[in-house]
Parts: structure tokens; C-alpha cells; sequence
């Protein structure tokens, strides 16, 4: 008889490595601060040095910060590939 699906997909089960998901977690924690504290001065020093207003420093910093996710987003797509979040038990 043929496995079904599931039963497959029981003997396939994979661990969680803690040491892979504790270094990612670290790295994304440190490089998000300074990734997001450099979008946020950013904004805030363009606006000032333009004299631009506070709404428009304001939609800066919502700019610079949603190229920061999409830093992060790239980031932690990279960190997994080389750091695999999951491995055989």
C-alpha cells in the first residue's frame, strides 16, 4: 500500500535549531535599531536642512522607515538561507 500524505510528512518532521533562530533574531534586533534610527534622523535632517515643514519631515520619515522594512524584509530572507531556522531531527 502506498503512505498517505500525512504519515510521509510525520517521518519528515524537523527540529527547530534554537543556536540559528537566537543568532537571526539577535542580528535582525541590532541591525533593525540602527537601520530604522538612521531612516527616522534621516527624515528629520533632510527636513531641517530644506526647511521643508514638519508633515513633510514627517512623510520623510515614513519613507526612509518603509525602505528600512524592505532592508529588513531582504535581510532576513538572507540570514535564513545561510542560517537554516529548521533541521532534521
Amino acid at each position: 500500500m502506498c503512505k498517505k500524505w500525512s504519515e510521509t510528512a510525520v517521518a519528515q518532521a524537523k527540529s527547530t535549531n534554537w543556536r540559528n533562530v537566537i543568532t537571526v533574531l539577535s542580528i535582525m534586533v541590532l541591525v533593525g535599531a540602527e537601520v530604522f534610527g538612521v531612516a527616522i534622523a534621516a527624515g528629520w535632517a533632510i527636513a531641517g536642512l530644506f526647511e521643508l515643514g514638519d508633515y513633510v519631515g514627517y512623510a520623510l520619515m515614513v519613507l526612509f522607515s518603509l525602505f528600512a522594512i524592505y532592508i529588513l524584509v531582504h535581510l532576513w530572507r538572507r540570514c535564513v538561507a545561510v542560517e537554516p531556522l529548521t533541521g532534521r531531527a
